[in-house]
């Protein structure tokens, strides 16, 4: 049975692959679990035929379901036939990589989301262009993942001030709550998933079990 949802969604990410691998089978063990919205599969093959193999055999879990499925290579979305794009940028790349990437999938209506925003006026300037959303804490290709309580701080900055949705990374299983209580749209995660010793179905049973908590204390405050 299917969670019930709030207005407070998951967002899915897998590791960076370079094949499918067993990745099908583990993402459908998950998605009936919780209230997913999208997943995002990062790629380190960047050739097509290799993006193709995998978008498809990910979009035939994800696409009967209703979640988007989302990449990190803007350039390939169409070619591989996926749903939308997830793009990391810096601030000497924002301005120079956003309006190419929202002309070419806007215009076959496509996600855009922006990640790798360190300072809120980066935040901001991609805010103002057409993204779906943009996203805090979002793990660097090395891992990297900033403080949960710098990822709160600015998530709940931008719930408070802006209409575009953000999504915001839980790191662990307790930071879902963390960032239900901020005001998150989407509260991705990944590593809390993946790497939990129980197996990622239990785990994402507390995630969202985390969410909804949170998220309906949120709306009786």
């Amino acid at each position: 049975m299917s969670a019930p949802q709030t207005n407070q969604r998951l967002y899915l990410m897998l590791p960076p692959l370079d094949e499918a691998g067993d990745w099908p089978q583990k993402l459908k063990s998950v998605l009936g679990v919780g209230d997913i919205a999208c997943v995002l599969a990062p790629l380190t093959a960047r050739d097509e035929g290799s993006a193709k193999k995998i978008v498809k055999a990910l979009i035939d879990v994800t696409e009967p379901l209703g979640v988007a499925l989302l990449i990190d290579a803007p350039s390939l979305v169409m070619r591989a036939g996926a749903d939308g794009a997830h793009m990391r940028v810096t601030t000497d790349t924002l301005e120079k990589l956003v309006p190419d990437a929202i002309k070419a999938l806007k215009k076959e209506d496509r996600i855009l989301g922006i990640g790798g925003l360190r300072a809120k006026h980066d935040a901001m300037i991609a805010g103002e262009y057409d993204v779906d959303y943009v996203s805090f804490g979002d793990p660097a290709p090395d891992g990297y993942v900033p403080p949960i309580d710098q990822i709160a701080e600015r998530a709940g900055w931008w719930a408070e001030i802006f209409n575009v949705p953000c999504v915001a990374h839980a790191a662990t299983l307790a930071d879902v709550a963390t960032l239900t209580k901020v005001g998150a749209d989407f509260i991705s995660l990944r590593e809390a998933i993946w790497d939990d010793a129980r197996g990622p179905v239990a785990a994402m049973q507390e995630a969202q079990a985390l969410l909804d908590a949170n998220a309906n204390a949120r709306e009786r405050e």
